[in-house]
């Protein structure tokens, strides 16, 4: 029977249809933005048709560190590169196992071995992604396909530094909420395995494109970067040499535990993936098994070795530890962390692409500084200074068209945001989690069978008597301690969700149980459930053969254990009109009991009951 240890799976059908449909009616919107961004665009170039008519076919003076200058090469490195990784990321968000994969494949995983706080702050975010997982995932998608697209597509400026200050902002949420600060905190920490987390880099180079562009304009910048990179070189190779963490053993025996690094990469070969690279792995895990003293000494070397190099800071000695750096960073990516997205909930490529792009971008910018442009050219029209933004948007077509873009970047994270922003203020589960373990409601429309009974507190009810409400109905055993006080609690939310709606609602419990059937064992489970305060909460009962009528009529099964107190039957619940018609059957099985499951069901029972009393 439905409702015992029963959980959600991530290939969820009414899941994946919710995610697909949400997705796909997002992404019509997204249309809808470019639809508006190219009839700005039509209306501006008319604009602009008519300004460059008036100034006779000139163009706009360009003056040194304006739009119109050369964009210096680090920060173009950093943009382009991290504009595409948020796209790849978004892209990867959108597999249909995300809904119901990340917390089991992604957060709890990051989480374990964490300390108490930090499994608090992190359950605070996962519990409002089992509580709305289409939207929390959908939102994910479009935050970072439009963080992406708007650090792509800005002009230099003001559009350009939001954008890196929006990239921040969410690398920051997904480096808390699901990465657990990057595992930092939990045992184990290595640079091999990803420390500190991928987004931190992220979050690095969105605050260096936050910059004011004047800020690289010298090699300054660039030495900074180095030497904050060459620091944690430096400290990762101690934390690699740091004797008891696992790292110098590899598995000398083939019955001894297998090493840190050996049991690591030995994991990632079951992960799915392409033949040749499982091979790949499954070749360095037999390498690192056989020789892993020898594999750590070459990666504490490598490491010092490189940030000793990044922090003396030499560019001919810096060209050789970037060299070197990218391709420590690729072996470790292929051979290590196995390319770090696959398996079916990977959500980016770890960290060591980020890593490399953003020590890559330091160098860049000692070695290759902007162009200096004269700081004055002879004028051909109006100085661009001169313009504001305005003049610069109807005079130049490219910033013009750049920063239409940008906003429609913009509204794309906000598209994601805004239902992001609202799961998190709403505590009431998502009803799709209930039909997705029960099956959708069952419409029907027929006179729900008769009934009279005594509730609680000794007092006769029929069903006759309470025309004129709309009837919640299920099924309860009075002395069961799992599934049926779950679906009271379920009751009783709905209750408080209905508000002024509630007054007009009865929510009824008939007893599942031929032998603990009392009055007696009714009102203790009332009581027990903190439902004696509640006024329309009626919990019935009667003779045995009155019940066993009842449960004939409404199709419950209850079949007595031979052991025990409790009893099975099926979960099940009626919404009936006030007019005493059977409206929506529903499967009232609980899930769980998780906070997966909190308030989905009592969600699903009180839209059904405030749609009925909305169009009587």
């Amino acid at each position: 029977m439905p409702g015992m240890g029963s959980s959600l799976q991530t290939n969820n059908p009414t899941v994946i249809a919710a995610f697909e449909s949400a997705l796909v009616h997002q992404g019509l919107v997204v249309l809808v933005i470019l639809a508006l961004i190219a009839v700005a665009w039509n209306l501006l170039r008319r604009v602009q048709l008519r300004q460059a008519t008036a100034l006779g076919g000139r163009e706009v003076a360009v003056l040194a560190g304006e739009p119109g200058s050369p964009e210096p090469a680090a920060l173009r490195l950093l943009r382009i590169s991290f504009g595409c990784l948020w796209i790849f990321d978004g892209i990867l968000q959108a597999q249909v196992s995300m809904p119901l994969g990340m917390i089991s494949g992604v957060i709890e995983p990051a989480a374990a071995g964490s300390p108490s706080w930090v499994l608090h702050l992190v359950n605070f975010g996962a519990t409002i992604w089992n509580n709305h997982p289409v939207p929390a995932a959908a939102s994910a998608v479009w935050i970072q396909l439009g963080v992406g697209l708007w650090l792509l597509v800005a002009p230099r400026g003001n559009w350009l530094r939001l954008a890196g200050a929006a990239s921040v902002a969410w690398g920051l949420t997904v480096w808390v909420f699901g990465e657990a600060f990057g595992s930092i905190f939990a045992p184990g920490l290595t640079w091999l395995f990803g420390a500190p987390g991928g987004v931190v880099f992220y979050v690095i180079a969105g605050a260096l494109v936050a910059l004011p562009e004047r800020s690289w304009a010298g090699p300054r910048l660039g030495r900074r970067i180095l030497a904050v990179m060459g620091l944690f070189f430096v400290g990762m190779a101690v934390l690699q040499a740091w004797p008891g963490r696992g790292f110098w053993m590899g598995q000398p025996k083939a019955h001894a535990v297998a090493g840190t690094l050996t049991g690591m990469v030995q994991s990632m070969v079951q992960t799915p993936q392409p033949g040749f690279l499982s091979s790949w792995v499954a070749s360095f895990a037999a390498f690192d098994a056989a020789h892993g003293w020898a594999v750590n000494v070459f990666a504490v070397i490598a490491l010092a070795v490189i940030g000793l190099a990044f922090l003396i800071g030499r560019p001919r000695v810096v060209f050789w530890a970037v060299l070197a750096g990218i391709l420590l960073c690729l072996f470790d990516w292929v051979l290590i962390e196995d390319l770090g997205f696959l398996g079916g909930v990977g959500t980016d490529p770890n960290s060591m692409i980020p890593m490399l792009l953003v020590f890559t971008a330091g160098y860049v910018a000692v070695t290759r500084l902007p162009v200096k442009v004269p700081e004055t050219i002879p004028k051909v029209g109006p100085a661009e200074s001169s313009l504001g933004w305005f003049g610069r948007l109807v005079s130049r077509p490219a910033y013009a068209l750049r920063s239409l873009a940008a906003i429609g970047a913009m509204g794309v994270v906000l598209l994601g945001a805004a239902p992001m922003v609202a799961a998190s203020t709403n505590p009431v589960a998502d009803p799709l989690l209930t039909e997705a373990i029960n099956g959708n409601p069952g419409f029907t429309n027929v006179v729900a069978a008769p009934f009279r009974l005594i509730d609680q507190r000794g007092r006769a009810v029929s069903l006759r008597g309470l025309r004129g409400k709309v009837i919640a109905l299920t099924f309860l055993d009075p002395v069961c301690t799992t599934d049926c006080p779950l679906i009271a609690q379920e009751f009783d939310e709905a209750d408080q969700m209905l508000g002024a709606f509630a007054a007009r609602t009865e929510f009824i419990a008939i007893a599942a149980n031929p032998i603990y059937r009392s009055v007696a064992a009714t009102l203790a489970f009332t009581r027990t459930e903190g439902l004696a305060g509640v006024k329309n909460w009626l919990f019935l009962t009667g003779s045995r053969s009155a019940l066993e009528r009842v449960w004939n009529n409404y199709g419950v099964q209850v079949a007595v254990e031979p052991a025990g107190a409790m009893v099975a039957h099926n979960d099940i619940a009626y919404v009936i009109d006030e007019k005493g018609r059977v409206r929506e059957i529903l499967q009232a099985d609980p899930g769980s009991g998780t906070v997966t499951m909190r308030s989905s069901f009592a969600g699903l029972v009180a839209g059904e009951v405030r749609d009925l009393l909305a169009t009587s």
